[in-house]
């Protein structure tokens, strides 16, 4: 039989530099006299030990369809990732812009530049001569006042082109700048490329028409602003019924028939930091390389490796995004499809409870599954937080769920600044 010794016993051999081979055979059991009621055993010394390492142990798990392994985690517990270090500085026009601006003429000069005026003089002048009168011509300055009357009409609502010059509805700005015949002149005649090369290089540029004086006015809009921490990424859809192979026909949208943009936005000042038209079918993309996590690579281009954030619908969202965003210094906040195959299986349950949350956690992100109605779920994926904490309200909102409200407007008020302003003729 083991023999058990007490407190003061045990600290008496040890003093005395005890050897238990010198027990009679026996082991030394260094623990407490079980009949003293004023001290505890080792065993129960050691015992939250030994509980918290079986829960690490048995800690529940899940693998996606994919492969993705995700550890179910209690709301509010820190997760296994340490989020970077966040962009810090607000957004702000960039040095180069802050020194060529002295008034509104030098803010638009910026964007749409005097280098893209002259061609869209040239081919303008070009398409007059070939299709009206040989002598047609428009000097660069009366370009400007063209340009000038397009911008006070979205100023300026009317019912029609023909009201801005009107007496009673018109703006007295417009009629003194240009008369109603010759801006619907130029109007007829305005374009942006050569007429007589244009159909050799729509065979590798959809855009063609275009392109070129689009080219250099986003490259004016990256390179003149220095977008905030936060940036969002949608799609925008500019209300045209031009004939063109990729015209978009989107339902749920005011106006039906448009041209898509994926449009990239500062989220405090709205601005397009980045704009790529959808032209359909891209064949430089790679066939395994999904459509969503590739514009949102281009888009995010100029902006990688400073600790930005991006936040993205569920069209754009996915898990190989956000490994992708964070290998170059930036994270993710957004909606994502339940229907993913990286999605835990378990998360898909209809029988919800009313504003509850679970939380699931991978290697450089988190899962949040939040019920906001009881037959509804809502699916955020972030790579920016490492706590998942709960508001202390009657729905306990997770932080997740607020900051996606708080960063997911950004274009969508872009959107609605630019039908506000609208220069669509009547």
């Amino acid at each position: 039989m083991q023999r058990r010794f007490t407190t003061q016993e045990a600290l008496e051999l040890i003093l005395n530099n005890a050897n238990p081979c010198d027990s009679d055979g026996e082991d030394i059991n260094l623990q407490p006299n079980s009949d003293s009621d004023s001290e505890l055993s080792s065993d129960d010394a050691t015992a939250p030990h030994l509980e918290k390492r079986a829960r690490l142990e048995s800690e529940p798990t899940e693998t996606a369809k994919e492969g993705t392994v995700w550890h179910e985690e209690h709301v509010g517990t820190i997760l296994r990732f340490t989020p970077m270090e966040p962009y810090a500085a607000d957004g702000e026009p960039t040095a180069k812009a802050r020194r060529r601006i002295r008034s509104r003429l030098q803010s638009f000069l910026c964007f749409i530049t005097v280098g893209m005026l002259r061609p869209i003089q040239e081919w303008t002048i070009q398409h007059a001569r070939q299709t009206e009168q040989t002598d047609w011509f428009m000097i660069l300055h009366e370009l400007m006042a063209f340009i000038s009357v397009i911008i006070l009409r979205g100023v300026t609502k009317v019912p029609s082109l023909r009201d801005s010059w009107s007496a009673c509805l018109g703006n007295p700005l417009i009629t003194g700048i240009m008369s109603r015949n010759r801006f619907q002149d130029i109007m007829r005649h305005l374009r942006f490329d050569d007429m007589f090369t244009r159909s050799e290089r729509v065979q590798t540029d959809k855009f063609a028409a275009i392109s070129d004086v689009w080219g250099s006015f986003v490259t004016n809009c990256i390179t003149c602003y220095n977008p905030g921490r936060h940036i969002t990424i949608d799609e925008q859809l500019f209300p045209s019924k031009t004939r063109c192979c990729f015209l978009q026909y989107i339902a749920t949208k005011p106006d039906k028939f448009g041209i898509k943009f994926w449009v990239a936005c500062d989220l405090k000042t709205k601005y397009i930091c980045n704009v790529l038209p959808y032209l359909g079918k891209d064949p430089s993309r790679p066939s395994e390389e999904r459509l969503s996590e590739s514009v949102v690579m281009k888009l995010m281009e100029p902006f990688m490796d400073k600790g930005r954030t991006v936040t993205t619908d569920n069209f754009f969202t996915s898990l190989t995004l956000a490994r992708r965003l964070l290998s170059r210094k930036t994270t993710i906040l957004g909606t994502v499809n339940k229907i993913r195959r990286e999605i835990p299986q378990s998360t898909r349950k209809m029988d919800r409870k009313e504003f509850t949350t679970q939380v699931f956690s991978t290697t450089g992100a988190t899962l949040t599954v939040y019920a906001p109605k009881r037959k509804k779920t809502v699916y955020i994926l972030s790579s920016m937080h490492s706590v998942v904490e709960t508001e202390e309200t009657i729905k306990r909102k997770p932080n997740t769920i607020t900051q996606y409200n708080t960063t997911k407007c950004g274009v969508d008020v872009m959107d609605q600044m630019v039908r506000e302003y609208s220069v669509r003729t009547g």
